[in-house]
């Protein structure tokens, strides 16, 4: 069992993998600490959720300006990683033409063609729309729990299918990583939400989140045989979307 010093180290992997906050980690990374730092991926989704949360409050109330600034922070704060991940597969699924390894070999390219553009700015497009409505509505909605619920979704990722880059920086976490530690997370993450939310909206947000990876699976294992790190960063960003867009009708059907 892992003590708490290696537990920390774990989480700062966590941290700086998926944000931009300044961490190190000191020494040599065994591959027992880069598995548990699995279980640390919905700390840092609430890291960034707690940070929008802070901008949101110190905001002025300029409506759909306010919206603007928090996407764009929440792409800073990511370093746009998942965003990245979300056009290469946007390019990848069109341009592989239902091919595996031409598929693979397009997520690859570090160039973003024409429909991962498109991805990026309806994925941003909807998110900005989503928060408008979410900041302006009638009842008080915990938006900033998306990030925290979208990388809840990650390690189900990683246990539940194969990853399929040899060398990637997932390859491995899913054969290390701390099975009770899994456990843990979601069902403190499901504790959060459930406190966090409405009972309705915390139903809703299970129910579209658990569809979108079921999805999400369906496509990446059929395509690929299973998944990749860009194909993980397709699946927050989905997510995140998802959530957005739910809440936000579930206020607008609630203020009528």
């Amino acid at each position: 069992m892992a003590g708490p010093r290696e537990e920390c180290r774990a989480l700062a992997i966590a941290l700086g993998l998926l944000t931009r906050i300044p961490v190190r980690v000191r020494g040599d990374i065994s591959a027992a600490t880069l598995g548990r730092s699995l279980h640390w991926y919905p700390a840092a989704g609430l890291a960034i959720g707690l940070l929008l949360m802070l901008l949101a409050a110190l905001l002025p109330d300029v409506g759909l300006l306010a919206a603007a600034v928090i996407v764009a922070a929440w792409v800073a704060i990511t370093g746009a990683l998942h965003l990245d991940g979300l056009a290469d597969c946007a390019d990848a699924w069109v341009g592989g033409m239902g091919d595996r390894e031409r598929t693979l070999a397009i997520m690859k390219d570090p160039a973003c063609g024409p429909m991962g553009v498109t991805a990026i700015a309806l994925a941003l497009l909807l998110k900005v729309a989503a928060l408008a409505a979410l900041l302006a509505g009638p009842a008080a909605v915990a938006w900033w729990l998306v990030p925290l619920a979208a990388r809840t979704l990650l390690p189900l990722a990683f246990i539940g299918l194969p990853y399929v880059r040899q060398g990637g920086m997932g390859d491995g976490l899913a054969a290390n990583a701390s099975k009770p530690g899994l456990a843990l997370a979601a069902g403190l993450v499901l504790g959060i939400l459930v406190l966090g939310l409405p009972v309705q909206l915390a139903a809703l947000w299970l129910a579209v989140a658990l569809a979108a990876f079921a999805l999400w699976r369906h496509g990446v294992r059929r395509r690929l045989g299973g998944f990749t790190g860009d194909c993980a960063g397709a699946l927050v960003e989905l997510v995140e979307v998802a959530l957005l867009v739910a809440s936000a009708f579930f206020i607008s059907g609630f203020a009528q």
